[in-house]
């Protein structure tokens, strides 16, 4: 198993508008990016981040940017009264330690 802060060049969140948030997964290599967007699905994506299922929009690999990028409703608006995070800049500490396996073989050469 490897862990994604071992594999990832970048791990980081940001605000996608008030009511979402992207979180951004950059890699060194083709072969550690397909690995990880691979090992992913929306149920994997809502339990790391303890959100429900239907909240989490869109997981897509950009190839070009060796990037992955998941976007996901925020569980409260951006500035929204009792929200702490007003960036959304500190929502990607529970991916540090996801952990998911390498692949057998390499399809997206």
């Amino acid at each position: 198993m490897m862990r994604l802060r071992d594999k990832a060049q970048v791990i980081r969140s940001k605000n996608a508008g008030p009511y979402e948030l992207t979180y951004d997964f950059m890699f060194s290599d083709s072969e550690d990016m397909w690995d990880f967007y691979e090992s992913l699905d929306s149920d994997i994506t809502a339990r790391v981040l303890q959100i429900p299922t239907e909240h989490v929009l869109s997981l897509l690999a950009y190839p070009p940017a060796l990037a992955v990028k998941i976007t996901v409703i925020r569980p409260q608006p951006s500035g929204a009264l009792g929200e702490t995070d007003v960036y959304g800049a500190q929502q990607h500490i529970p991916w540090l330690d996801y952990r998911y396996q390498r692949r057998t073989k390499c399809d997206h050469q």
